[in-house]
């Protein structure tokens, strides 16, 4: 059925899309404080999977074969141990949320880069869009937030490149349909996480504070479950430019979220990058909206 008939779902999904997204970042900046990072991202993404994909073969979805297992597990490792767990590892070591969530905004910026890889053709606005992106990854770093933690900019700009790379091949992999592929790769990407966390010596010196617990489960529901199953609706149901709108709309949110609950702080660098690179993710945008409807990139934040 048409979406215009049910604009309140698509109200709902994008305010899914934008302000839950936009939230994880905080969550996990809460949950870190009490949480071993990889642990807890491992923690997160295994109940999310296992919750998703008991929930499709419950519902008749066919079981994947070995080689959409081997293919998912790719993409979940790429996307979420490396991507979602270098954010978390990156917050863990002291990067504001809002800054993490705005140098995850470049993801578009890698994704464009990586596609030349298969033969993407990229616009001149594209280009223009690249250029001035890296200008604002220059300008993030000049901050206070990474230049206090090189080793958490570093993170943040491997776990952006990781989830784009892991985006781009996704398109050419044979993954399990709909979202059984999300299922698969969360529980790939988690079970990968919980090796990283035994094998580095994570240990829970004590039980998380009942904020942890409570951003843990907030994370699996609300940040892995639900907001994904929005972002599915989307792709079918709007263009790729407004499904994938979440890049240059979720730095803002998680900035906002974490300067009024978190006490962070912002500085004029960093004010200047957030508008620089938005501008640059809009203008990858642009060209979208005058091409025929492709898959949008994979995110579970």
């Amino acid at each position: 059925m048409p979406a215009q008939r049910f604009p309140l779902l698509l109200i709902g999904a994008f305010f899914a899309l934008y302000i839950i997204w936009g939230s994880t970042y905080l969550a996990i900046r809460i949950g870190v404080e009490s949480w071993p990072p990889l642990l807890m991202a491992g923690v997160r993404f295994v109940i999310a999977g296992s919750l998703m994909f008991a929930w499709l073969r419950w519902r008749g979805a066919p079981m994947p074969t070995l080689r959409e297992w081997k293919a998912g597990a790719m993409v979940g490792v790429l996307l979420l141990s490396c991507g979602n767990g270098g954010v978390t590892l990156a917050e863990h070591l002291g990067v504001a949320s809002g800054v993490a969530a705005l140098a995850v905004a470049t993801v578009p910026l890698f994704a464009l880069l990586f596609g030349l890889i298969w033969g993407q053709r990229t616009t001149r606005l594209e280009w223009a869009g690249i250029v001035l992106g890296l200008i604002g990854i220059g300008l993030l770093n000049l901050g206070s937030n990474l230049q206090a933690s090189p080793l958490g900019a570093v993170l943040i700009i491997f776990a952006a490149a990781s989830w784009s790379f892991g985006s781009m091949w996704s398109k050419h992999l044979p993954l399990p349909a709909g979202p059984m592929a999300s299922a698969v790769e969360m529980l790939a990407g988690g079970v990968a996480l919980l090796l990283g966390s035994a094998l580095s010596g994570e240990r829970m010196e004590s039980l998380p504070t009942p904020a942890g617990w409570a951003a843990l489960a907030y994370l699996v529901v609300f940040g892995s479950i639900i907001a994904f199953s929005s972002y599915l609706y989307l792709l079918k149901n709007v263009r790729p430019a407004a499904a994938t709108s979440y890049a240059y709309v979720n730095p803002v949110v998680a900035v906002l979220l974490g300067v009024l609950f978190a006490g962070e702080h912002i500085g004029g660098e960093e004010g200047l990058a957030m508008l620089v690179i938005i501008s640059a993710v809009v203008l990858i945008g642009l060209p979208q909206w005058r091409k025929p409807k492709e898959p949008a990139l994979q995110q579970t934040s």
